[in-house]
């Protein structure tokens, strides 16, 4: 094996490790953990990070990014394997929308797993509409349109932001059933200062 062959998978291996450690950081204290910690749990110098990554939100980023999609593929995969339909198909637009209140920074759903995606929750559409449960006109752009809308909500603080989503995802929900049944909403919250 030659040095320069040797170098480019030291590099990939660092690489890996980087953003595997990140997106644990991340998920687990949000973006105020410092490159110098991610460095030192991954096991390399901030110099190492820096010349991948170069600012954090350029880490955040491709951290979200790899994580993403198998996550929105693992959602609706969940989905399809409940015996109602109906009850996948609320599961996966709850799921859906709770995720971007979680994050701390805002990322896109479907990246370079979109088309699994996609095709999954085409599935489940049909399942949930061939139930009678689903409305019988509902498209796949009317959920991505709903979980776009969910993306755009913004509040003062992640909790009052989580509230929102809650709310917004349970009429959401409620709005996309065949035959609503007006149920307990969560409470509203205060979004306009």
């Amino acid at each position: 094996m030659t040095a320069e062959v040797r170098q480019r998978s030291d590099a990939r291996d660092n690489r890996g490790r980087i953003l595997a450690v990140a997106r644990a950081a991340f998920a687990a204290e949000g973006l105020g953990v410092p490159i110098r910690e991610i460095a030192r749990r991954a096991e390399v110098g901030p110099a190492t990070v820096y010349r991948h990554f170069p600012t954090k939100e350029a880490l955040f980023t491709a951290a979200a990014a790899a994580a993403e999609p198998a996550l929105c593929s693992a959602i609706v995969e969940r989905g399809l394997a409940e015996t109602d339909p109906w009850h996948g198909f609320r599961h996966v637009v709850g799921e859906l929308m709770r995720r971007p209140a979680r994050r701390r920074a805002p990322t896109g759903y479907l990246r370079s797993d979109r088309e699994r995606t996609v095709r999954l929750l085409l599935r489940l559409i049909a399942s949930a509409k061939a139930s009678g449960e689903l409305r019988a006109d509902l498209e796949l752009e009317d959920v991505v349109v709903a979980l776009m809308a969910n993306e755009g909500i913004r509040a003062g603080s992640p909790a009052v932001r989580a509230a929102a989503s809650r709310r917004f995802a349970a009429l959401t929900i409620e709005s996309f059933r065949a035959r609503p049944e007006p149920a307990a909403l969560p409470p509203a919250v205060r979004v306009l200062s």
